[in-house]
């Protein structure tokens, strides 16, 4: 009788057995908790309250009527057959023009976008991504802030071979950028033979929620236009500012200051409709480049992440709604602002302090006052112990490449006011827990 062998099992590639994905961080580790033990006000009121999610519900019944409303009536089986048999990669020109004309409401009217610059993606991530193989080779790096959402480890580098090189920024200043720390980030990438390609800024700022200033977004404006890189700017979150006037598109500073038109071909922003009308899972977002040669590329590329015409129709009529877009953006950011207002009050009544904020689904919240030592292992203890014994998920700040322990981003958007309540008193008994231990 032969003698079977064992024949090893087939290779993967580099990319599959890699660990550039970054999901072993603590961000991720916490949605994980939260899955295996999620919190239901009647069938698990002691589970995990997701407050690791960046999801914006607080406006979706907006949304909701809306679509309810409008999906119905149709139009008809031409109009089905159109979209069932034709797709390309420049995506409907209707949609097009309502993605800009809707970007540029965001903005007050005071930035205009040309919908045949508009290129679309399946979300923010897909635009990220595809930005990044265009703008940079595998090796090379952009020079993003910290801190900066844990999730660019994965968009930015896991596929593209790109580095990411973080630009230190601290509390001194609200975390807002630098032209020092710009140079020094620069100037550590070159010191490991390493090309920097570009700049890329979440503004609003996730996890910060606040929106960059003019000033701070003109000085790296300068610093790219010098060192000839390229700038992105993520503003995924521009119609979730609390106060419209507050958020400063890069897109304003350009049309503001009448650059050459020789400077404005290295800026790209990236959109999508998943935190502002709170719709990640239409996977819907937008590159829109002043670069004709990005723009051609992106639209070449958005193959692998076209939408379906039939999502693009659907919110092409919604976003050409003129009342409708000015009542919701109206709407919901007064939604935010008092869901924010809301806990702020409640972590300041539990002693605890928050960079001031303006925008965005979440706060950056100072328990550093809290740790043993101000050490990322001391950060993570008191993670942990927040997400196993007090049940709430929150995102550590190093899971964020935060330079300063304790700082932590708790998001706020995507439960109801009542799960807030609840979370807020598990924090107010957490805080009393340790002032009692303290007193004796």
């Amino acid at each position: 009788m032969a003698i079977e062998i064992e024949k090893p099992i087939a290779g993967l590639s580099k990319m599959a057995t890699s660990d550039t994905h970054g999901e072993d961080s603590p961000y991720f580790a916490g949605w994980k908790a939260y899955d295996e033990d999620p919190f239901d006000e009647v069938h698990n009121p002691s589970g995990v309250i997701q407050m690791g999610l960046a999801e914006n519900q607080v406006s979706f019944d907006l949304v909701e009527k809306y679509l309810e409303k409008h999906t119905c009536s149709g139009s008809g089986v031409s109009s089905f057959r159109e979209n069932a048999l034709f797709q390309d990669y420049h995506g409907l020109l209707s949609f097009r023009k309502a993605m800009a004309s809707f970007m540029e409401k965001i903005r007050g009217g005071r930035a205009r976008f040309d919908p045949d610059r508009v290129v679309i993606t399946a979300g923010a991530t897909a635009a990220n991504e595809l930005l990044t193989f265009i703008l940079a080779n595998p090796g090379d790096a952009l020079l993003v802030p910290t801190p900066y959402y844990p999730g660019f480890d994965r968009d930015l580098r896991w596929r593209t071979g790109v580095q990411i090189v973080p630009i230190h920024c601290d509390s001194s200043n609200n975390f807002q950028v630098t032209p020092q720390a710009l140079e020094e980030a620069y100037e550590e990438a070159e010191s490991k033979n390493i090309k920097v390609r570009g700049v890329l800024i979440t503004n609003p700022s996730n996890p910060l929620g606040a929106t960059i200033q003019r000033c701070v977004l003109e000085g790296i404006l300068e610093f790219v236009t010098r060192k000839n890189i390229h700038l992105v700017s993520d503003e995924i979150y521009s119609g979730s500012a609390f106060c419209g006037s507050e958020f400063v598109s890069i897109s304003e500073v350009i049309e503001s200051r009448n650059y050459m038109d020789s400077e404005r071909p290295r800026v790209h922003i990236v959109y999508s409709l998943s935190k502002d009308l709170g719709l990640p899972g239409f996977r819907v977002g937008t590159i829109y480049s002043y670069n004709d040669k990005v723009v051609t590329t992106a639209r070449r590329m958005s193959s692998f992440t076209l939408i379906s015409s039939q999502t693009q129709q659907l919110l092409a009529s919604m976003l050409s709604d003129e009342k409708f877009t000015e009542d919701y953006i109206k709407t919901n950011r007064e939604r935010l602002r008092r869901r924010y207002e809301m806990i702020i009050h409640g972590l300041k009544s539990a002693g605890i302090e928050c960079l001031k904020g303006n925008a965005g689904l979440f706060c950056w919240m100072d328990l550093s006052p809290l740790l043993e030592k101000p050490t990322k292992e001391c950060e993570l203890a008191l993670w942990n112990r927040i997400l196993h014994q007090v049940k709430l998920n929150i995102s550590p700040g190093s899971s964020c490449h935060c330079s300063e322990p304790g700082w932590f981003r708790v998001c706020f958007a995507n439960m109801s006011e009542n799960t807030l309540e609840i979370a807020l008193r598990r924090i107010h008994d957490f805080m009393e827990t340790k002032r009692t231990k303290k007193t004796y």
